[in-house]
């Protein structure tokens, strides 16, 4: 496919379905005007060369946290100030989080031994990110981690209670995973259904809800049943829309 002056954009391979896009300001208008013959392949995709900045493949798990922690560390005298007293830092609860998203990371990588695809700290723009992204024949899942050592936690429809407080892990978790699966969509070319999964670390006791079925509430040590979740996506799938979810260019439109 080319532009009126002659330069190329894309390249097609109609009896694969595989499709090159080497103009990414022109993906829109490459779609569009190749949609008939795209319908006709099972599996159409748009195949990026991936530049090494852009690989999101080397990320460990809690990499962004990692960030502010050092941003905050404090002195070696404002610590012992603060242990002395007995009072937390803001840092402590950054630290905190980022050993839970280790945990669970750790997890994680245990799939990969049965065809799963791993990959943590997706960064999204407005300096955010999503915890880890797991890919594989059980389909695609965005997986949220949340660390509260030794306490109680509730999950009801929308939110969750712990320790008398309220927090919106549940409906931040189907905001991540409807946003995931915008930019797998798009960056693959055909539909990319993400399933929002909450995961809790170091919790003394976790209830939920029956009637919360459309977002998955575990513990670290449950991740491991996914090893037994399959959906029909073959190798071949389970590789386009990882190869996709690792490109940072994926994730970074608005």
């Amino acid at each position: 496919m080319n532009q009126p002056d002659g330069t190329k954009v894309a390249w097609l391979d109609r009896r694969t379905g595989s499709l090159e896009l080497l103009v990414e300001e022109q993906r829109d208008a490459v779609l569009d005007a190749l949609a008939p013959y795209l319908a006709t392949s099972s599996l159409p995709v748009v195949h990026r060369a991936l530049r090494s900045e852009d690989d999101l493949a080397g990320n460990r798990p809690g990499d962004a946290l990692q960030t502010k922690v050092d941003e905050l560390a404090p002195g070696f005298w404002r610590w012992v100030l603060a242990r002395m007293s007995g009072r937390r830092l803001e840092v402590d609860s950054w630290r905190t989080g980022l050993a839970g998203e280790r945990r669970v990371g750790v997890e994680l990588e245990r799939l990969t031994w049965r065809g799963w695809r791993v990959l943590h700290s997706i960064p999204l723009a407005g300096d955010v990110d999503i915890d880890h992204v797991l890919i594989g024949p059980g389909g695609a899942f965005c997986v949220n981690t949340k660390c509260h050592r030794g306490a109680r936690v509730w999950v009801g429809d929308d939110s969750v209670r712990i320790g008398g407080q309220s927090y919106p892990y549940v409906r931040k978790s189907r905001a991540e995973a409807r946003r995931a699966s915008s930019a797998l969509t798009r960056a693959c070319g055909f539909p990319v259904e993400v399933q929002p999964v909450l995961a809790f670390v170091a919790v003394a006791e976790l209830q939920v809800v029956p009637s919360l079925r459309d977002v998955r509430v575990l513990q670290e040590r449950d991740i491991a049943t996914f090893k037994h979740l399959k959906t029909g996506w073959g190798p071949d799938k389970v590789e386009l829309v990882y190869m996709a979810a690792r490109d940072r260019r994926t994730w970074v439109r608005p």
